[in-house]
């Protein structure tokens, strides 16, 4: 069962989407059966915690990745590029007030 409960991690977001709260409540149960015992469900759900949140740090990196593709595809200016034309303008205000 905890081999089954690995792949099923493995596959997809998992813990990413998962609260703790809702694994220890699976795992628990699984206990209750005498699938896992004690020890092993506390590395279990450490085990899983830990696992989820790989896979949400990988999911947003894509995302965030996907997201500054598109908009570069778009031609949407970047928060630099603002940042870069606010230096400008402000330097340009600054030489035309000191003439």
């Amino acid at each position: 069962m905890r081999d089954m409960v690995n792949k099923a991690f493995s596959f997809g977001l998992g813990a990413a989407i998962v609260s703790k709260e809702q694994i220890e409540k699976y795992v628990d149960e699984m206990v209750k059966r005498g699938e896992v015992s004690e020890q092993e469900s506390k590395d279990m759900v450490n085990d899983l915690m830990v696992r989820g949140e790989e896979r949400q740090k990988e999911f947003e990196q894509q995302v965030n990745m996907k997201v500054k593709l598109r908009l570069q595809e778009m031609d949407i200016a970047t928060k630099e590029d603002i940042e870069r034309l606010e230096q400008r303008i402000a330097a340009l205000e600054l030489k035309q007030n000191q003439q």
